[in-house]
């Protein structure tokens, strides 16, 4: 019986991926609006009654869409990370950064379903036991393993504990509790400014705010990228990616 088993779980698996690519396909084309599970099926070649022989719900689904996109975008980080040599922590923080913001021109849809509010509604609220939530936490963790070590590497000035505004200071402590690195405060503090300096530079460019006054971000992205290394004391690697 071994050998039907594990032909219908091959089976399944296919059907359970190609299910998963249709999903993100509609959501390209349509958005999360018409993320219908319909659609989906008709995409499949299968009845929408017999989708939820794969998936309990429409949220569930798309759910693991998120998933996926978030292990897809961390394993573009890796590689881009894992391809600097040698590996200096700095240079491969800003070659994250940047490959952060490149998925994100690329795959816009993609973005706004994991970075936007698109998922709003969506995505059921699991804070620690959904896949979404465990791959997020594996994208927040490319970020500050670099961080803590820029940090080890060569020290960054960070403000102490006690200089941080108390209740701050108890968001940052329950925050660097969930991540795979553990950091001073102060250190802790530095990353989530750099990052919502990243994160809030991506979001205007990939969704248009940005148009006003520029056609094309990459000159204020570098600049801003250029602060962050400075405050980093990382300046030294911030080697543009054409050099």
């Amino acid at each position: 019986m071994t050998g039907p088993v594990n032909r219908r779980e091959r089976a399944r698996a296919d059907t359970l991926r190609d299910i998963r690519g249709a999903a993100r396909r509609v959501l390209v084309e349509h958005g999360v609006e018409g993320l219908a599970l319909r659609a989906i099926a008709r995409e499949v070649g299968l009845t929408p009654p017999a989708l939820y022989r794969y998936f309990a719900s429409r949220e569930e689904l798309v759910e693991q869409v998120v998933a996926d996109l978030y292990d897809e975008l961390c394993d573009r980080l890796e590689e881009a990370r894992d391809a600097v040599a040698p590996p200096r922590p700095g240079v491969q923080l800003m070659t994250a950064a940047r490959t952060f913001r490149c998925w994100a021109i690329d795959h816009p849809a993609e973005f706004g379903l994991l970075f936007g509010n698109a998922a709003d509604g969506v995505v059921p609220e699991k804070a620690d036991d959904g896949p979404a939530a465990a791959a997020g936490r594996r994208f927040g963790g490319v970020f500050a393993a670099l961080m803590a070590a820029v940090y080890l590497q060569q020290p960054f000035p960070v403000l102490a504990d006690g200089d941080l505004d108390e209740r701050y200071r108890d968001q940052l402590r329950a925050w660097c509790a969930t991540l795979p690195v553990e950091l001073p405060l102060g250190v802790m503090a530095v990353f989530l400014s750099s990052w919502v300096r990243l994160y809030g530079l991506v979001c205007m460019e990939v969704f248009g705010h940005l148009r006003f006054a520029l056609d094309d971000a990459a000159s204020l992205f570098e600049a801003e990228m250029h602060d962050v290394a400075v405050r980093l004391g990382i300046e030294a690697d911030l080697v543009h990616p054409e050099e």
